[in-house]
């Protein structure tokens, strides 16, 4: 599906609400300190926050979650208030609900670990292994993290490796140099 393939597909889906009936998943993109994510945001909370090209995640919403797609700005915004400021240093938690429904049993299991790593802190693969009882299971623990649908509100960038190297990132290592120095610094600041 071609860009604008996605943007008519979107117009369509728009265009066939009944008065003012939102989609069932808001979608969207944001653009930020790390590039561009897409957003996607059903009635539980945020499906996707997602470094992956747009026609990609738009397919993977509507094959796992729901067809009723469009732009709702009433979900979406407040999505991008809390990125602004989380990625200015003034937000260390999200308080938006997550919406898991994009990630297998076993990864939610893993996300949901990784939601407990205090900002400005980092973990490894083997400590979440070891805390959820999987201590060898590495590879999958791996898999889980480059697949989180919902990357910096569930963050997985606070995952490194045993000998403190950063290891794989779906946005890239500079992204999530990025999102670790931003709450490194916000951590250390004074009277935060």
């Amino acid at each position: 599906m071609s860009s604008n393939d996605l943007d008519a597909l979107l117009r369509v889906t728009s265009s066939t609400y009944r008065g003012d009936t939102p989609p069932d998943i808001a979608f969207g993109t944001y653009d930020g300190a790390v590039g561009r994510l897409v957003l996607a945001v059903t009635g539980k909370g945020v499906a996707a926050c997602s470094f992956e090209a747009e026609n990609d995640v738009f397919e993977l919403v509507s094959r796992h979650v729901g067809s009723f797609i469009g732009p709702d700005a009433r979900r979406l915004d407040p999505v991008r208030r809390e990125l602004d400021a989380y990625f200015s240093g003034r937000l260390r938690a999200f308080t938006l609900p997550v919406d898991l429904a994009l990630a297998t049993s076993f990864a939610r299991t893993v996300l949901q670990k990784t939601m407990a790593v205090p900002y400005g802190t980092t973990t490894t693969l083997e400590e979440i292994g070891q805390s959820i009882g999987r201590p060898r299971a590495l590879r999958a623990i791996g898999n889980a993290l480059s697949s989180n649908p919902v990357c910096v509100i569930v963050p997985c960038h606070r995952v490194v490796r045993e000998d403190g190297a950063l290891g794989d990132y779906a946005g890239g290592s500079v992204a999530k140099q990025h999102l670790l120095n931003v709450e490194q610094r916000a951590a250390a600041a004074p009277g935060r």
